[in-house]
């Protein structure tokens, strides 16, 4: 007789089930013929007469089971989805809060104002990771240079004499939000992922972010294509918060706003160089 799992049974259940084979093995009846009665293995009838033997009848009512799938999330469905809402609705500033752009500890900020919920930055990540706002890994791999830009390599006269000796480099990238391949789920119903729907529940959203060489990121989220004085105003606030010029490499940028690049190193003389990465 197959054994079952008795993992899959009710609490209800599960208790019976345990009181019954006990008291057959109280009762004389061998530990093996029990566990072919009821369908478990001889390994899970001696356990539960141990934990009879030590505990009594408390040893019988299963323990309290760990989180269903959807549940080891620290944010319920419907405050992940308020908080992509006032990231893609404005910069932390706009928002009452001491930052000029998006990063994990302004996010950990966030969700601890709003809902009294502790974030550690690694889980900040892996939230952003799976609404998919920022792709951390992928850029990674394009500044190790084992992925190659979108964006193919060209020079532009004076932007690579203009690589500047005393600033921080960046790594830039504008990406949006992968539209999964069944938009007609909910993004935030159990067991779902928030990815699941995004566009039709966010809006076309658009992230323009910046990675350092020690992995600090800091980003922007829009609804809709930035233009180019969205553009330039997310480099503004970059350079602010960072207190400092700007040696930017571009990993990923869509072609048809290729141009809005070029303009920075004019726009911003001495405080902005721009490269691309090869492709």
């Amino acid at each position: 007789m197959a054994t079952r799992d008795a993992r899959s049974l009710s609490a209800e259940a599960l208790e019976e089930l345990r009181r019954r084979a006990v008291a057959a093995v109280e009762a004389g009846v061998t530990r093996s013929e029990v566990a072919r009665l009821f369908g478990v293995s001889r390994k899970t009838v001696g356990a539960w007469v141990a934990a009879y033997q030590k505990d009594g009848d408390e040893a019988f009512r299963p323990k309290r089971r760990g989180r269903r799938p959807g549940e080891q999330f620290a944010l319920s469905p419907a405050q992940q989805a308020n908080t992509v809402k006032t990231i893609v609705d404005g910069t932390p500033d706009q928002h009452g809060m001491p930052h000029r752009l998006w990063t994990r500890q302004a996010i950990a900020e966030l969700v601890n104002r709003e809902f009294g919920i502790l974030l550690s930055p690694p889980t900040v990540s892996q939230y952003l990771i799976r609404w998919g706002l920022i792709e951390e890994p992928r850029l990674l791999e394009m500044m190790r240079g084992r992925v190659t830009s979108v964006v193919p390599r060209q020079r532009t006269p004076g932007v690579d004499d203009d690589w500047l000796a005393d600033a921080d480099v960046m790594w830039l990238a504008w990406t949006r939000p992968h539209r999964p391949p069944d938009s007609r789920r909910g993004p935030v119903a159990s067991k779902q992922n928030l990815m699941t729907g995004f566009r039709d529940y966010f809006g076309d959203v658009n992230v323009m972010l910046a990675m350092s060489n020690r992995g600090m990121v800091f980003f922007q989220a829009r609804r809709g294509p930035f233009d180019t004085g969205q553009a330039a105003e997310f480099v503004e606030r970059l350079m602010a918060q960072l207190g400092r010029g700007l040696n930017i490499v571009v990993c990923a940028w869509p072609l048809p706003h290729y141009e809005i690049l070029h303009t920075w190193p004019e726009r911003y003389p001495g405080r902005i160089g721009v490269r691309f990465t090869l492709g």
